[in-house]
């Protein structure tokens, strides 16, 4: 896969992952440039007007990792709303950068911890804030 697929995401999460981001050391996470780089090439739009197929921060999806095929069903996170079940997934974490933005039936390649690449397609967004009307979580 050479080019990756467009990505959506809303004003209010590029404002927090940004300011996030601004309040880390540099280079203080596995990732931390892959995410600025996400971040970068995004287009961003109002939170009423993000699509229902895209992944928004707090959503809840449904996805599939290769080579493997593991499937995963998790919500994309702020760091401080991570906990020890493993139902959630923080933006910071290499899978969770790359699921940011992306919408139903995309797939992109991105780099794993320790060298190599994964491919993650999205299978479906089971829940999504902005669908559900709710726009400042």
């Amino acid at each position: 896969m050479n080019t990756k697929p467009k990505i959506i995401i809303s004003s209010l999460d590029a404002e927090r992952l940004d300011n996030i981001l601004d309040s880390l050391p540099h280079n203080s996470f596995s990732g931390q440039q892959f995410l600025e780089n996400e971040l970068d090439r995004a287009q961003i739009v109002e939170p009423k007007d993000v699509p229902s197929t895209v992944v928004t921060m707090n959503s809840t999806v449904r996805f599939v990792v290769d080579p493997s095929k593991e499937e995963f069903c998790l919500t994309l996170v702020y760091p401080k709303d991570v906990n020890a079940k493993a139902d959630n997934i923080s933006i910071l974490a290499p899978v969770g950068s790359a699921l940011l933005g992306l919408s139903q039936g995309d797939e992109i390649e991105w780099p794993k911890p320790g060298g190599g690449m994964l491919n993650v397609r999205i299978e479906k967004i089971l829940y999504q804030p902005e669908r559900s009307g709710d726009y400042n979580r």
